[in-house]
Formats: C-alpha cells, structure tokens, sequence
C-alpha cells in the first residue's frame, strides 16, 4: 500500500489563515471529485473560518473524560473507517487529551499517511521544536505543544501562508481573531509588531531552507554537478576610483531582480598596504553599499583577478560586476586587464558584467603598486626583451635578412632596448643595450665572429648605440620613479585631507580611524595605547582587529604621539616610508581621544546646566504652584479663626476639608519636587527586594478615587526585582496622571503580565491620548501635555516615575492605546528563577 501525502499550511503567528486555506483546499479538491472530509478542524469561534466548514463532510469526534471534564479529539479509527481520499487534520503539534491512543495529533496523522490517506494540516512556526528557544526569546512564551521538525520536513508540500504583521494586528483589531475582551492583552503582548516581525521572518527563512533541500534533492537524484545559482549573490569589484558608486548601485538593481538578493563590495588591497586609492572615495563606497543593504570586503592579494574570483567562489557568488577598464588604449600591450581576465578564468557558474562608465578609458592616472615601480610582471618582461630578444633579433637576422645592413640593424637592436626600457626600467635596459653591442659586434660589424672593430665609423656607430640605448633607459627609469613619488604623494595627500575633513567634522570615531589604519595598511589589528607618565603601564584607549599589542613592544610597528601615547600595529613590518603617514594618523587619533573625553565633559556640564534649569525651575514652582495651596489653607484658617462670622456646621467641615486638601496637594507636591531633586543629584539608592506585584500595585492607588480604577493583576505572576517604595511611588504616579486624564465613567485599567524575563505593567486610559512626536517629552520635568493640565500639579510626576524606574534597572514608555487613549507601559525585572508557568498563554496561541 502507498503511504499518502503529506501537505502543511506554515505560518508565523496564529491569525495569518492557515485553517481558511486549508479548508478552501478541501472545497477546491472536492470540486474535482476527490473523496474529502475534514478530520478535525477547530475553528475557534471566528465566523469566516466557520463558514467555511459548510459544505464539508465532518468525521464526528471522539468524546474523551479527564478530571471530571468531557473533552473532544479526532477519532482516528472513524477515519480509518471512513477511509477518505484526503483527510483535513488542523493543528497537527496538538498534545491529545490523556486516554487517547496517541500522545500528539502528528502520531494519528502518521498513522493515517501509513494508510494510504492523504493529510492536508497546519503548523505555526513558533510550534517547530527546534525553535523553541528562539520563539520564547522573542515572546516570552514557552510552547508547550511541539512538533518534531523532522515530522514537517518529510512532508511533500509545505506552503506558507504569509500576512505583515500590521495586516494581522488589523485583523486582531477588528475581532476576526480573538474575542475583543481579550483584543488589548493580545496586542500588548504576544501580537506585538516585533513579535510578529521575528516570527515572520523566521518562518520565512525555514522555508527558505526547505526549498534549498528540496533544490539539493532534486539535484542529486538527476546528477546535476553544475551549479545552480538559487539565490543571486553579486561581487562587486572596486578599484577605488569613482565608478565604483555606479558599480555598486548597477550591482543592487540586479539584486533586486532575484528574490533574497545580496550585494558584496570588494576592494582588493596588496599586500605591501598603502595604494593609490583614494580613502575618501572608499568610505564613500563602503558607506553607500551598506545604505542599499549590501556588505563591505576588503581582501589582500597582489593578483586583483585571482583575488577577485576566490572571494567570489568562496562566498558561493553567482555574478561579478566590474567596470570597464580606466585604461587607454596603448597601455593593453601590458596585458589584458583585470575585467578580461576575470572573464576568462570565471568559468560557466559565474557571469561577469562589465559596466560602461564615465571614467572609462580617461586612463588610471596612479599606479597601484608602490613596492616594484613597474610592477613585478613588467619587470620580468623588461628582462625577457632585454635579453633574449637581442639573441632571437639575431637569429632572424642572419637566418632570414644577412644584408639589410649595419644601421638597419643598429636601429632594430635599439628599438629592442627602448622596448626593454619601457617595461623593465634602467637594468633590463642597460642588459639589452650590453647584449646587442657584443652580438652586432661578433655578427654584424666586419671582421664578424671576432670583437675586432676595423672600420672606425663603426666603432663610433656602436658607442652611438650604446649611449642612445643608455641614456633611453635612463629616462625611462627616472620617469618611473617620479610617477611613483607623485602616486605616492597623491595618495598621501588623499589619506591625510579625508582624516582631516572627517576628524574636523567630527564624523569619524576612534574605533572607525582605527580600523582606517588597518585597512591602510593591511594590517591585523590596530590599538591606540596611552599611560599617565614614563614609567606608569601602558593601558589600551582604543583597539580594532584580533589580538592587539598591550605595548609598543609588542607590536610590529610602532608610532609615537607625544610622550603618554603610541599607535601599535600588528600584522607585518612597516617601511620607514610609510611613517610619515601613519604619524598623521597617530596625531589625528589623539585628537579624536580628546574630542571624545572633551564631549563627556560637556555631556556633564550639561548635566549641571539642566540642574540649575531644574533648580529654576523649582524656585518658579515653589513661587506659583506651592502658593495656591498654602493660598486656600490659609483663607480657610484665616475664616475658621474670624470672631465676627458665625459658622455652621456644614460651613466648618467644608472650610476643614479644604484645609484638608490642601494640605495633601501641598504634601504631593512637595514629595514630587522632593523626588526629583534627589534624582538630580543622584542620591537615589533602591534597595532591591523580590516582591510581589500585588503586594504594592494596591497600595500605590490610595491617591485615586474607588472606582476611577480596574485591576487585573493575575496572582500567578513572577516576582518582580524591585524597590518597594519607589515602585509604589512610580505605580501611584502613572495611574494619577492617567485617571487625571481618562474621561469621567470610564475607569482606567491596570494589568500585567510576564513577558520573556522581564513583567510589565500596563496603565490604560481612554483619554485623548499623546502624538508621537511628544511621547518623549511628556517625561520631561516640568512638562505638561498642552499646558492645560486637569487639577494640581508642576509636571514631575512621570519624570519622577520614570527616574524611580530607571534607578530600579526598568523602563517605563508610553504607547497608544488600541481604540483611543495612552498606555503607560513599566517594564520590571523578573526575579531570578521566578518564571511563570506558561502552559495557558501557549494555548491561547494555539490557531
């Protein structure tokens, strides 16, 4: 008997319409007569699922007892009775009720594949097993209900049934998932935008992965060695020259045609470092490469083709793009050019794009190499002209032309030592002009095969030669060397106008100039040491790469800057000519220190202005607010104590009253301005205790009407890491701005819940809530939303509550609420070892 097929409907986060388009499946197969009934589907009260189970042959349930309670499962022998086509199972991770005869749904779906029916199911991706640290790292919860991902690997479709995450919390809003009771905690918690953002995307890439397999599967069954490029991976070569910004946006547009697209940069650096190219125009590169979501690389070899393709094999690249050659057009005699030959030697699995741009053919204008002035290949080549092409130049004469005469042959050995000279320089020249003397002598000048001279002319005709052949290479050689010392001083020049310009600016960090000296210098790693005195130890202010020196000595290379301070490198030996450079960059990191500890002294000098704003702005506080109260209490003594007017009873207890409430407006008041002068001056010390939450959330609302506030503080929460006192404060805080704010009759809720290591209480109004753009400043001191606040107060009390939640290690924010209104949210450390239990949050999750 044929085992049947196994289809899964995979997605990130319950809601998306796994079971909607697996029970349209099963309409669809029904339309074409195939013999389908649904096994068991739960539809979780949602209408639009419901709907779609009429028309649909369902299996009746099997009825199962446990602890006094009926519950239902599928009841897998009436399937197997039934023996359909097609079987719809939902929820396949499902623990079944203990007394059933499979300990998971998957078991029965095996049992009904080993039968020859074919299953149509769903999953959510938080419910594969091996996620199931990821999943809780990211919500907090803990799913209980698994499926081992081998179970849902073997299936022969899966298909992902994807929805963004606003689209699902609109759903979620409207009620078309949850109940609208249970709308607000789930948006607040597990149906956060993050949650939902990491759960898609880890689905997104887990099936992903299973197209790869499938992909590898078939590739091995029909023996396809060649490789097939899935997944477009672009290297973009760079030079350094201002084309590579049109390389690397080229590069992106082709990425963007292939699905998961990437772009990596290359600059290839050789291996005696410093180059010609310009720093600037790299930072430039590298910066606008990561803007499009593409990668930075920058790798050393002396052969820029050869280096170019191991990278790109190395990282499984499907395409190259590089510019066409800056070169002009005399200077490909020298060879074929990196494009070319990348070309050539790419080989079928990686296509080459050569990209037109402006600087094409305007010439490279620098040499790249600074070690050899002519480049290593040159010189060998200067040699090969310069010494056998005398020996060959000879054969040919006296084999092929014995009479064109003694000039012609002057002129043609001289051609070959100007040749020598242009591609080797002054020795290989010199050896070519050597060489032709003593073989026109012995062939060529009578009496030829000896070294005697008759004729005088000819003695004067080969010193001519010779003076020519040397003073060519001379001129030659000098120009080489003056076109190296201007390359050299341009990129010099370059480097130290782009430390400069960035350092003046203030754009550049220690760490970024730091990882500049590397990446100059082709160095390992970089460290910036400095010590209080002579003979203090050294101590690292600053270091890029692995394994950087601890002192001076240590290091490979090393520059001083002033008496206290050295720039290390490790990674090779450096030239005394590269100093002068990297003592620009020593000084310029030594600014860029004391910039760095200037701008944290004048981060505390503002902290010292914002005192003494503060400090005002209590003065102005105690001038005015504090005023108001000890106004009316005294109006009311002032009246109480008054012998001329007879006072009623009513009249004395509304006059107390409001000497009463004065007093409590003073009391708050000044236990605000209070708290926060101690937070200004940093004499807060919590003392951090494992509470409970219900133990003070209580206490803190004594300040609040009866009625003006919902609890919902579930006894099963963790115990929180807290200061008692300042969390009542904090708590007490929040909810009277809230209340202050919420319209009369509609109470303001207060709940928490456990969220991965962290519990978070929510203070809900359906007030008029706050922009964005204010969100921040409402927890500013002195700061009142629209400077119309509702009753008493100089706008301290969030401030003091976020103040007395920081100090705690927690956070309190402010997000909308779902429908109208402010959410406060304070975030509180859970206690060690206090995780919740979360086997009812899993399955409220369960779609």
């Amino acid at each position: 008997m044929a085992r049947g097929k196994l289809r899964i409907y995979l997605g990130a986060a319950p809601g998306v319409g796994k079971t909607y388009a697996m029970l349209s499946e099963a309409h669809r197969r029904i339309e074409r007569g195939t013999d389908c009934v649904v096994a068991f589907v739960e539809h979780h009260g949602r209408p639009r699922t419901e709907v779609m189970l009429h028309g649909l042959e369902e299996i009746a349930r099997k009825e199962l007892e446990y602890r006094g309670t009926t519950f239902t499962e599928m009841d897998i022998d009436a399937v197997l009775a039934r023996r359909p086509q097609v079987a719809m199972v939902d929820e396949l991770p499902h623990t079944n009720i203990p007394g059933s005869r499979n300990t998971k749904r998957w078991q029965d779906v095996e049992e009904l594949l080993a039968a020859g029916i074919d299953v149509v199911s769903t999953v959510n991706i938080q419910h594969l097993e091996s996620l199931g640290d990821v999943v809780e790292s990211i919500t907090g919860v803990r799913q209980q209900e698994t499926v081992p991902d081998e179970v849902v690997r073997r299936a022969d479709q899966i298909e992902l049934v994807d929805m963004s995450p606003q689209a699902l919390r609109r759903r979620m809003a409207h009620g078309n998932i949850y109940q609208p009771d249970k709308v607000d905690a789930a948006l607040s918690n597990y149906f956060r935008p993050g949650n939902l953002t990491a759960l898609r995307e880890l689905a997104l890439l887990w099936v992903a992965d299973r197209v790869d397999e499938y992909l590898n599967a078939y590739r091995s069954e029909h023996q396809v060695s060649k490789i097939w490029g899935s997944r477009e991976r672009i290297v973009v070569g760079l030079t350094g020259g201002p084309e590579g910004r049109t390389l690397i946006r080229r590069a992106a547009r082709l990425a963007e045609k292939g699905a998961g697209g990437e772009v990596l940069a290359v600059y290839t650096v050789r291996s005696d470092g410093l180059t010609a190219a310009s720093p600037k125009e790299l930072a430039d590169q590298r910066t606008l490469v990561e803007d499009l979501g593409g990668t930075f690389h920058q790798v050393v070899g002396d052969d820029v083709p050869v280096a170019l393709l191991d990278f790109a094999r190395g990282v499984n690249a499907t395409q190259i793009v590089l510019g066409v050659s800056r070169r002009k057009s005399w200077q490909y005699v020298l060879g074929p050019g990196v494009g070319a030959t990348v070309a050539r030697d790419s080989g079928p699995d990686l296509d080459v794009h050569l990209i037109t741009h402006d600087e094409a053919g305007k010439g490279r204008g620098l040499p790249v190499n600074r070690g050899a002035r002519l480049g290593r290949s040159r010189i060998i080549w200067g040699w090969l002209v310069g010494v056998l092409g005398p020996v060959l130049l000879t054969l040919l004469l006296t084999g092929a032309a014995p009479d064109v005469g003694l000039a012609n042959d002057m002129l043609l050995y001289l051609t070959l030592t100007v040749a020598a000279a242009l591609l080797g320089g002054l020795l290989p020249a010199l050896a070519s002009a050597a060489v032709g003397s003593l073989l026109l002598n012995w062939y060529f000048t009578p009496p030829v095969h000896t070294f005697t001279i008759a004729d005088p002319k000819n003695i004067v005709a080969i010193a001519i030669f010779v003076g020519v052949a040397v003073s060519v290479a001379s001129v030659v050689d000098l120009a080489a060397r003056r076109t190296h010392q201007a390359a050299r001083l341009r990129a010099e020049s370059e480097i130290l106008s782009y430390l400069a310009g960035n350092v003046l600016r203030g754009e550049t960090s220690l760490e970024a100039l730091l990882e500049r000296v590397r990446e100059t210098f082709g160095m390992e790693s970089v460290a910036l040491l400095e010590r209080e005195s002579e003979v203090a130890p050294w101590t690292c202010a600053g270091s890029v790469g692995p394994r950087p020196a601890q002192c001076p000595e240590d290091a490979d290379a090393d520059m001083p800057v002033g008496d206290t301070m050295a720039l290390a490198l490790s990674g090779r030996v450096l030239p005394a000519a590269d100093r002068r450079v990297l003592a620009a960059f020593g000084a310029q990191a030594a600014v860029v220190l004391d910039r760095r500890r200037l701008q944290s002294e004048a981060d505390r000098a503002k902290e010292l202005a914002e005192g003494n704003r503060i400090r005002t702005a209590l003065l102005a506080a105690v001038s005015h607010d504090l005023r108001t109260p000890l106004a009316g209490i005294k109006a009311s003594v002032s009246s109480l104590r008054s012998d001329d007017v007879e006072w009623s009873e009513q009249d004395r207890a509304d006059l107390l009253e409001a000497i009463e409430e004065g007093a409590d407006r003073l009391d708050h008041l000044v236990g605000n301005l209070l708290d926060m002068s101690r937070l200004q001056t940093g004499t807060v010390t919590p003392i951090i205790r494992e509470i409970d939450l219900d133990e003070v959330v209580p206490m803190a609302l004594g300040g609040v009407p009866e009625d003006s506030v919902e609890l919902d503080i579930p006894e099963t929460l963790p115990m929180v890491e807290v200061d008692k006192g300042l969390l009542e404060r904090a708590v007490a805080n929040v909810v009277e701005n809230a209340v202050k704010y919420s319209p009369a009759g509609t109470p303001v809720l207060v709940s928490a819940s456990a969220i991965a290591d962290r519990v978070e209480v929510r203070v809900v109004d359906r007030g008029p809530g706050v922009p964005d753009d204010a969100k921040e400043r409402i927890f500013e001191p002195f700061q009142r939303y629209g400077d119309a606040p509702r009753g008493a107060g100089v706008g301290l009390g969030l401030a003091v509550a976020r103040g007395f939640t920081e100090a705690m290690h927690g956070t309190l924010t402010s997000d909308d609420t779902p429908g109208g209104g402010l959410t406060m949210v304070l975030s509180l450390r859970m206690a060690s070892g206090g995780r919740p239990e979360q086997a009812d949050a899993s399955a409220s999750v369960v779609s």
